[in-house]
Protein backbone atom coordinates (compact mmCIF):
# COMPACT_ATOMS: atom_id res chain seq x y z
CA UNK A 1 0.00 0.00 0.00
CA UNK A 2 1.17 3.22 -0.54
CA UNK A 3 -0.18 6.00 1.24
CA UNK A 4 -0.23 9.74 -0.22
CA UNK A 5 -1.76 13.84 0.30
CA UNK A 6 -4.91 14.12 -2.04
CA UNK A 7 -5.66 17.79 -0.77
CA UNK A 8 -7.06 19.59 1.93
CA UNK A 9 -10.81 20.77 2.83
CA UNK A 10 -11.94 24.53 2.86
CA UNK A 11 -11.14 24.52 6.72
CA UNK A 12 -7.69 22.85 6.06
CA UNK A 13 -8.44 19.37 7.14
CA UNK A 14 -5.71 16.95 5.42
CA UNK A 15 -7.17 14.69 2.99
CA UNK A 16 -4.99 11.32 2.06
CA UNK A 17 -5.23 9.00 -1.12
CA UNK A 18 -4.20 5.03 -0.29
CA UNK A 19 -3.09 3.37 -3.10
CA UNK A 20 -3.84 -1.10 -3.25
CA UNK A 21 -1.56 -3.18 -5.60
CA UNK A 22 -2.62 -6.73 -6.00
CA UNK A 23 0.35 -9.80 -7.29
CA UNK A 24 -2.30 -11.35 -9.42
CA UNK A 25 -2.51 -8.92 -12.53
CA UNK A 26 -1.18 -5.67 -10.92
CA UNK A 27 -4.62 -4.32 -10.18
CA UNK A 28 -5.05 -1.16 -8.95
CA UNK A 29 -7.66 0.61 -6.69
CA UNK A 30 -7.19 4.03 -5.36
CA UNK A 31 -9.38 5.18 -2.45
CA UNK A 32 -9.32 8.28 -0.52
CA UNK A 33 -10.92 8.82 3.07
CA UNK A 34 -13.11 11.98 1.99
CA UNK A 35 -16.42 10.04 1.38
CA UNK A 36 -14.53 6.68 1.40
CA UNK A 37 -14.45 6.85 -1.72
CA UNK A 38 -13.00 5.03 -4.37
CA UNK A 39 -11.16 7.74 -7.00
CA UNK A 40 -9.88 4.84 -9.72
CA UNK A 41 -9.42 1.20 -10.33
CA UNK A 42 -7.20 0.29 -12.82
CA UNK A 43 -7.57 -3.53 -14.64
CA UNK A 44 -6.27 -5.55 -17.75
CA UNK A 45 -8.04 -5.66 -20.65
CA UNK A 46 -7.61 -8.76 -23.22
CA UNK A 47 -3.98 -7.86 -24.01
CA UNK A 48 -3.18 -7.16 -20.24
CA UNK A 49 -3.00 -3.12 -20.55
CA UNK A 50 -4.34 -1.44 -17.51
CA UNK A 51 -6.92 1.58 -17.67
CA UNK A 52 -8.98 3.12 -15.12
CA UNK A 53 -12.59 2.09 -15.49
CA UNK A 54 -14.35 4.34 -12.69
CA UNK A 55 -15.27 8.24 -12.96
CA UNK A 56 -14.15 11.09 -10.87
CA UNK A 57 -11.44 13.50 -10.38
CA UNK A 58 -7.62 13.69 -10.37
CA UNK A 59 -7.33 16.01 -6.91
CA UNK A 60 -9.47 16.59 -4.08
CA UNK A 61 -10.88 19.73 -5.56
CA UNK A 62 -13.56 18.24 -7.48
CA UNK A 63 -14.99 16.14 -4.68
CA UNK A 64 -15.54 19.20 -2.78
CA UNK A 65 -18.37 21.16 -4.60
CA UNK A 66 -21.50 19.50 -5.79
CA UNK A 67 -20.68 16.72 -8.22
CA UNK A 68 -22.31 13.22 -9.36
CA UNK A 69 -21.21 11.36 -6.46
CA UNK A 70 -18.39 10.05 -8.01
CA UNK A 71 -17.36 6.75 -6.62
CA UNK A 72 -18.38 7.83 -2.54
CA UNK A 73 -19.95 6.35 0.27
CA UNK A 74 -23.38 7.30 0.26
CA UNK A 75 -25.66 7.09 2.70
CA UNK A 76 -27.31 7.44 5.38
CA UNK A 77 -29.92 6.57 3.30
CA UNK A 78 -28.67 5.95 -0.48
CA UNK A 79 -31.57 6.28 -3.35
CA UNK A 80 -34.70 8.39 -2.50
CA UNK A 81 -36.94 8.79 0.83
CA UNK A 82 -40.32 10.30 -0.23
CA UNK A 83 -40.48 13.86 0.98
CA UNK A 84 -38.01 13.40 2.69
CA UNK A 85 -39.99 11.78 6.01
CA UNK A 86 -40.51 8.50 7.35
CA UNK A 87 -41.74 7.26 10.81
CA UNK A 88 -39.53 5.03 13.27
CA UNK A 89 -42.26 3.90 16.25
CA UNK A 90 -44.55 6.62 15.86
CA UNK A 91 -42.05 9.30 15.26
CA UNK A 92 -42.07 11.22 12.23
CA UNK A 93 -38.40 12.65 10.61
CA UNK A 94 -37.73 14.91 8.50
CA UNK A 95 -34.76 15.12 6.13
CA UNK A 96 -33.75 17.60 3.67
CA UNK A 97 -35.53 17.21 0.35
CA UNK A 98 -31.99 17.94 -2.39
CA UNK A 99 -34.03 15.80 -5.46
CA UNK A 100 -36.91 18.04 -6.06
CA UNK A 101 -39.10 17.39 -3.19
CA UNK A 102 -37.89 14.46 -2.39
CA UNK A 103 -34.37 13.10 -0.17
CA UNK A 104 -31.45 11.17 -2.25
CA UNK A 105 -28.30 9.74 -0.84
CA UNK A 106 -28.27 10.90 2.60
CA UNK A 107 -28.48 14.59 1.79
CA UNK A 108 -26.42 17.45 0.32
CA UNK A 109 -23.44 16.88 3.33
CA UNK A 110 -24.21 12.63 3.67
CA UNK A 111 -21.50 10.46 4.39
CA UNK A 112 -20.54 11.54 0.79
CA UNK A 113 -18.83 14.71 2.04
CA UNK A 114 -17.27 13.98 5.49
CA UNK A 115 -13.55 13.36 6.20
CA UNK A 116 -13.74 9.67 7.71
CA UNK A 117 -11.04 8.11 9.87
CA UNK A 118 -8.62 5.62 7.79
CA UNK A 119 -6.95 2.58 8.93
CA UNK A 120 -4.91 0.51 6.81
CA UNK A 121 -5.56 -3.37 7.67
CA UNK A 122 -3.24 -5.04 9.61
CA UNK A 123 -3.42 -8.25 7.54
CA UNK A 124 -4.58 -7.97 4.01
CA UNK A 125 -4.38 -5.44 1.71
CA UNK A 126 -7.14 -2.78 2.17
CA UNK A 127 -8.31 0.47 4.07
CA UNK A 128 -11.15 0.56 6.91
CA UNK A 129 -12.39 3.56 6.72
CA UNK A 130 -14.56 4.80 9.67
CA UNK A 131 -16.95 7.92 10.93
CA UNK A 132 -19.72 8.82 13.61
CA UNK A 133 -22.14 10.67 12.24
CA UNK A 134 -24.43 12.86 14.85
CA UNK A 135 -27.46 12.36 16.37
CA UNK A 136 -29.56 14.49 14.32
CA UNK A 137 -26.98 14.88 11.52
CA UNK A 138 -28.98 15.63 8.07
CA UNK A 139 -32.23 15.08 10.20
CA UNK A 140 -31.42 10.87 10.90
CA UNK A 141 -32.24 10.03 14.27
CA UNK A 142 -29.09 8.23 16.26
CA UNK A 143 -25.42 8.14 16.62
CA UNK A 144 -24.67 5.90 13.89
CA UNK A 145 -20.84 4.71 13.99
CA UNK A 146 -20.36 3.76 10.64
CA UNK A 147 -17.45 2.15 8.83
CA UNK A 148 -16.58 0.06 5.09
CA UNK A 149 -13.56 -1.88 4.55
CA UNK A 150 -12.26 -2.09 0.74
CA UNK A 151 -9.74 -5.14 0.15
CA UNK A 152 -8.38 -5.36 -2.98
CA UNK A 153 -7.12 -9.15 -3.21
CA UNK A 154 -4.98 -11.41 -5.20
CA UNK A 155 -8.27 -13.05 -6.64
CA UNK A 156 -9.25 -9.92 -8.78
CA UNK A 157 -11.62 -8.61 -6.34
CA UNK A 158 -12.58 -5.45 -4.73
CA UNK A 159 -14.79 -6.26 -1.84
CA UNK A 160 -16.38 -3.79 0.25
CA UNK A 161 -17.96 -4.70 3.79
CA UNK A 162 -19.99 -2.22 5.49
CA UNK A 163 -20.77 -2.40 9.25
CA UNK A 164 -22.27 -0.06 11.17
CA UNK A 165 -24.52 0.81 15.35
CA UNK A 166 -27.08 3.31 16.51
CA UNK A 167 -28.19 4.53 20.00
CA UNK A 168 -31.54 5.27 18.74
CA UNK A 169 -33.69 3.48 16.10
CA UNK A 170 -32.91 4.91 12.69
CA UNK A 171 -32.83 3.95 9.40
CA UNK A 172 -29.70 2.54 7.14
CA UNK A 173 -29.00 2.18 3.08
CA UNK A 174 -25.59 2.01 2.29
CA UNK A 175 -23.99 2.35 -1.10
CA UNK A 176 -20.90 2.91 -3.15
CA UNK A 177 -21.90 5.11 -5.83
CA UNK A 178 -19.02 4.34 -8.69
CA UNK A 179 -19.51 4.94 -12.00
CA UNK A 180 -17.86 2.09 -14.40
CA UNK A 181 -16.70 2.41 -17.99
CA UNK A 182 -15.05 -0.60 -18.66
CA UNK A 183 -13.39 1.04 -21.77
CA UNK A 184 -11.72 3.50 -19.82
CA UNK A 185 -13.08 6.44 -17.24
CA UNK A 186 -15.37 8.60 -19.80
CA UNK A 187 -14.00 7.41 -22.88
CA UNK A 188 -17.05 7.81 -24.88
CA UNK A 189 -20.08 6.10 -23.97
CA UNK A 190 -21.30 2.99 -22.15
CA UNK A 191 -24.30 2.06 -24.50
CA UNK A 192 -22.22 -1.00 -25.86
CA UNK A 193 -21.37 -2.24 -22.98
CA UNK A 194 -23.46 -5.77 -22.36
CA UNK A 195 -25.34 -6.19 -19.39
CA UNK A 196 -26.73 -9.21 -17.53
CA UNK A 197 -28.63 -8.86 -14.32
CA UNK A 198 -29.68 -11.73 -12.12
CA UNK A 199 -33.11 -10.39 -11.44
CA UNK A 200 -36.53 -11.20 -12.17
CA UNK A 201 -38.37 -8.01 -10.83
CA UNK A 202 -37.60 -4.41 -10.58
CA UNK A 203 -39.13 -1.57 -8.54
CA UNK A 204 -41.46 0.56 -10.71
CA UNK A 205 -41.18 4.47 -10.27
CA UNK A 206 -42.92 7.35 -11.33
CA UNK A 207 -40.93 10.84 -12.65
CA UNK A 208 -39.16 11.44 -9.74
CA UNK A 209 -37.97 8.10 -8.76
CA UNK A 210 -40.34 7.18 -5.66
CA UNK A 211 -41.88 3.39 -6.25
CA UNK A 212 -45.31 3.68 -6.87
CA UNK A 213 -45.83 0.60 -5.02
CA UNK A 214 -45.32 -2.50 -6.24
CA UNK A 215 -42.72 -4.92 -7.55
CA UNK A 216 -43.11 -6.17 -10.81
CA UNK A 217 -41.51 -8.71 -13.30
CA UNK A 218 -38.90 -7.48 -16.02
CA UNK A 219 -41.45 -9.93 -18.32
CA UNK A 220 -39.26 -9.86 -21.20
CA UNK A 221 -39.55 -5.82 -21.86
CA UNK A 222 -37.03 -3.16 -21.94
CA UNK A 223 -35.90 -3.53 -18.60
CA UNK A 224 -35.18 -7.43 -18.86
CA UNK A 225 -31.54 -7.97 -18.62
CA UNK A 226 -32.31 -11.72 -17.58
CA UNK A 227 -30.38 -12.71 -20.24
CA UNK A 228 -26.88 -10.38 -21.75
CA UNK A 229 -27.68 -7.89 -23.80
CA UNK A 230 -26.40 -4.20 -24.82
CA UNK A 231 -27.65 -1.18 -22.78
CA UNK A 232 -28.43 0.35 -26.55
CA UNK A 233 -30.53 -2.49 -27.52
CA UNK A 234 -34.06 -1.09 -25.53
CA UNK A 235 -32.19 2.43 -24.33
CA UNK A 236 -34.84 3.74 -26.84
CA UNK A 237 -37.82 2.69 -24.73
CA UNK A 238 -36.58 4.29 -21.58
CA UNK A 239 -38.33 7.69 -22.26
CA UNK A 240 -38.75 10.79 -19.97
CA UNK A 241 -36.26 13.04 -18.79
CA UNK A 242 -33.81 12.64 -19.28
CA UNK A 243 -34.29 9.21 -20.18
CA UNK A 244 -32.79 5.72 -19.40
CA UNK A 245 -32.02 3.17 -17.26
CA UNK A 246 -32.37 4.47 -12.93
CA UNK A 247 -34.40 1.43 -11.85
CA UNK A 248 -33.59 -0.32 -8.56
CA UNK A 249 -33.90 -4.43 -9.69
CA UNK A 250 -34.67 -7.17 -7.02
CA UNK A 251 -31.73 -9.89 -6.60
CA UNK A 252 -32.68 -13.56 -7.95
CA UNK A 253 -32.48 -15.85 -4.98
CA UNK A 254 -31.71 -19.51 -4.31
CA UNK A 255 -35.08 -20.42 -2.79
CA UNK A 256 -35.03 -21.00 1.28
CA UNK A 257 -31.26 -19.45 0.78
CA UNK A 258 -30.25 -17.18 3.58
CA UNK A 259 -31.50 -13.63 2.33
CA UNK A 260 -28.18 -12.86 3.55
CA UNK A 261 -26.18 -14.49 1.50
CA UNK A 262 -23.42 -13.04 -1.07
CA UNK A 263 -25.37 -13.66 -4.15
CA UNK A 264 -24.11 -12.68 -8.06
CA UNK A 265 -26.12 -10.12 -9.21
CA UNK A 266 -24.88 -8.63 -12.15
CA UNK A 267 -22.50 -8.95 -14.97
CA UNK A 268 -21.14 -5.99 -17.10
CA UNK A 269 -18.96 -6.55 -20.52
CA UNK A 270 -16.97 -4.39 -22.78
CA UNK A 271 -16.31 -5.97 -26.39
CA UNK A 272 -13.71 -3.93 -27.43
CA UNK A 273 -11.49 -3.96 -23.93
CA UNK A 274 -12.74 -7.50 -23.06
CA UNK A 275 -12.87 -6.18 -19.42
CA UNK A 276 -15.61 -7.95 -17.38
CA UNK A 277 -16.77 -6.99 -14.25
CA UNK A 278 -19.27 -9.40 -12.11
CA UNK A 279 -20.76 -8.55 -8.58
CA UNK A 280 -21.83 -10.25 -6.27
CA UNK A 281 -23.81 -8.75 -2.90
CA UNK A 282 -25.54 -9.50 0.07
CA UNK A 283 -28.02 -6.57 -0.29
CA UNK A 284 -32.02 -7.71 -2.09
CA UNK A 285 -31.31 -4.53 -4.76
CA UNK A 286 -29.05 -3.45 -7.39
CA UNK A 287 -29.65 0.07 -9.03
CA UNK A 288 -29.13 0.21 -12.50
CA UNK A 289 -28.09 4.24 -13.36
CA UNK A 290 -26.67 4.89 -17.06
CA UNK A 291 -25.36 8.34 -16.25
CA UNK A 292 -28.51 10.16 -17.94
CA UNK A 293 -27.63 13.57 -15.92
CA UNK A 294 -24.10 13.80 -17.15
CA UNK A 295 -23.89 16.56 -19.46
CA UNK A 296 -20.59 17.33 -20.19
CA UNK A 297 -20.41 20.25 -17.42
CA UNK A 298 -18.15 18.21 -14.84
CA UNK A 299 -14.64 17.53 -16.50
CA UNK A 300 -13.28 14.20 -14.44
CA UNK A 301 -9.97 12.73 -14.54
CA UNK A 302 -7.18 14.05 -17.20
CA UNK A 303 -9.36 17.02 -18.47
CA UNK A 304 -11.77 14.45 -19.68
CA UNK A 305 -15.61 15.55 -20.21
CA UNK A 306 -17.66 13.55 -18.32
CA UNK A 307 -20.94 13.35 -20.84
CA UNK A 308 -24.25 11.80 -20.68
CA UNK A 309 -24.17 7.88 -20.45
CA UNK A 310 -20.53 7.84 -20.35
CA UNK A 311 -20.68 6.04 -17.00
CA UNK A 312 -23.11 3.17 -16.00
CA UNK A 313 -23.78 2.30 -11.63
CA UNK A 314 -24.74 -1.02 -10.21
CA UNK A 315 -25.47 0.19 -7.01
CA UNK A 316 -26.32 -3.11 -4.73
CA UNK A 317 -28.65 -1.36 -1.86
CA UNK A 318 -31.73 -1.73 -0.21
CA UNK A 319 -35.17 -0.34 -2.54
CA UNK A 320 -35.80 3.19 -2.91
CA UNK A 321 -38.46 4.69 -0.21
CA UNK A 322 -38.24 1.19 1.68
CA UNK A 323 -39.11 3.46 5.27
CA UNK A 324 -42.07 4.07 4.03
CA UNK A 325 -42.97 0.54 2.29
CA UNK A 326 -44.49 -1.78 4.48
CA UNK A 327 -43.83 -4.55 1.65
CA UNK A 328 -40.36 -3.71 1.33
CA UNK A 329 -37.39 -5.32 3.03
CA UNK A 330 -37.04 -3.10 6.83
CA UNK A 331 -33.56 -0.29 6.47
CA UNK A 332 -34.47 -0.13 10.07
CA UNK A 333 -31.13 -0.27 12.53
CA UNK A 334 -32.15 -0.84 16.46
CA UNK A 335 -29.56 -0.46 19.10
CA UNK A 336 -28.08 -3.46 20.45
CA UNK A 337 -28.10 -4.14 16.38
CA UNK A 338 -25.06 -4.49 14.05
CA UNK A 339 -25.59 -3.65 10.05
CA UNK A 340 -23.44 -5.74 8.12
CA UNK A 341 -23.27 -5.73 4.39
CA UNK A 342 -21.01 -6.81 1.30
CA UNK A 343 -20.26 -6.56 -1.76
CA UNK A 344 -17.99 -8.26 -4.21
CA UNK A 345 -16.54 -6.99 -7.58
CA UNK A 346 -14.29 -9.22 -9.82
CA UNK A 347 -12.62 -8.23 -12.45
CA UNK A 348 -11.26 -10.05 -15.33
CA UNK A 349 -10.90 -10.11 -19.27
CA UNK A 350 -12.09 -12.55 -22.37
Amino acid sequence: MKIEPFGKTAAGEPVDAFILTNRHHNLRAKLTNWGACLVEMHTPDRGGALADITLGFDALDGYLVPHPHFGVTTGRFANRIALGKFTVDGVTHQLATNNGVNHLHGGPTGLHARVWKAEPLAHGNGVRFSYVSADGEEGYPGKLTVAVTYTLTDDDELRLDYEATTDKPTVLNLTNHAYWNLAGACEGDVLGHEITLHASRYIPVDVSGIPTGGIAAVAGGPMDFKKSKTLARDFAQMTGTPGGYDHCYVIDRVKNSDAGALTLAAEAHEPRSGRVMKISTTEPGIQLYTGNFLDGTVIGKGGKACKKNYGFCLETQHYPDSPNRLNFPSTVLRPGQTFRSTTVHHFSAR
